[in-house]
């Protein structure tokens, strides 16, 4: 599939496009299902998803942990499901964790909504990350956030294709 298409529609959104070679209902179940997750959300070589937690229902609180399996140095984010509609949209607040890894996404909660629509077989998925200030979508842009998504998304082609 061709790489992420990013954008920021705003002054405080990013919005990344990636389609799929799969049905909706697997790709959903890659974004719900933690051991799925743990298999393709890993973003860099080397680093390792050893905290996915999560309640995909409204209300549901998640937790997410990546470490470097070099020196140990660990980060994530952590948050809660506002809105679920089966095979078509998350919606959910997103808290950077900098752990021990450092670094800064600005103070307030993000919100995600990431919605997937199927076409003939191709699940086309839209991440909209909109953030409390510019200056922490700029914080949150310049740390290559896109190139890892990138990354993760290729992973998880692997997946699906599995």
């Amino acid at each position: 599939m061709k790489p992420a298409e990013v954008s920021t529609p705003s002054d405080r959104e990013v919005l990344v496009k990636r389609s799929f070679d799969a049905p909706v209902n697997l790709v959903w179940q890659a974004y719900t299902d933690p051991a799925l997750m743990r298999r393709w959300l890993t973003a860099m070589p080397g680093w390792s998803m050893p905290v996915c937690e999560m309640a995909t229902h409204v209300g549901g609180k998640y937790r997410w942990r990546w470490r470097d399996n070099e020196n140990g140095q660990e980060f994530g984010f952590t948050g809660e499901m506002l809105e679920v509609a089966l095979h078509s949209k998350i919606v959910h607040t997103q808290i950077y964790d900098p752990g021990d890894l450092g670094g800064s996404m600005g103070g307030e909660p993000s919100i995600i909504t990431v919605t997937f629509n199927e076409t003939n077989g191709i699940t086309n998925v839209a991440t909209s990350i909109k953030y409390a200030s510019q200056a922490d979508r700029d914080a949150a842009f310049s740390t290559g956030m896109t190139d890892g998504m990138e990354m993760s998304y290729k992973q998880l082609d692997g997946v699906l294709a599995g």
